[in-house]
């Protein structure tokens, strides 16, 4: 069954946490619901950010394009786990991740983050 959108109406978490609604109307102005499992919201999270870069290299003929996110704040924790860190970035509309990071990787995005670019590139803003 192929299902065609026309908006996003809600977007809900269950009650016990274990399932995402997305509300939408549908393309006959219908009301719909799909309701997936965290895991599979986790699937599709990790999915739609290479989607949304192919979409536009598709649309535009260019490789180099890629869906690119305003950010507004970061912040730097401890994990549980001695080993990690972890880092949240945030937009400015309030889209975040937090990825975890282990120690080597973290001195080595400082150094990276500090470090001049090699080459200057063309910079395309979306």
């Amino acid at each position: 069954m192929k299902i065609e959108t026309q908006e996003l109406t809600t977007c809900e978490v269950a009650p016990d946490g274990r399932a995402i609604s997305l509300g939408f109307v549908d393309s006959n102005g219908e009301p719909a619901t799909i309701r997936l499992s965290v895991n599979q919201v986790g699937a599709l999270v990790m999915t739609l950010p290479g989607l949304i870069s192919k979409a536009l290299q598709t649309r535009f003929g260019d490789r180099s394009l890629r869906y690119a996110y305003p950010l507004d704040s970061w912040m730097i924790e401890q994990s549980t786990d001695p080993a990690q860190g972890m880092m949240t970035l945030t937009t400015t509309d309030g889209f975040s991740v937090c990825f975890s990071i282990p120690r080597t990787q973290q001195s080595e995005l400082g150094e990276a983050l500090v470090a001049q670019p090699a080459t200057q590139g063309r910079v395309r803003a979306n």
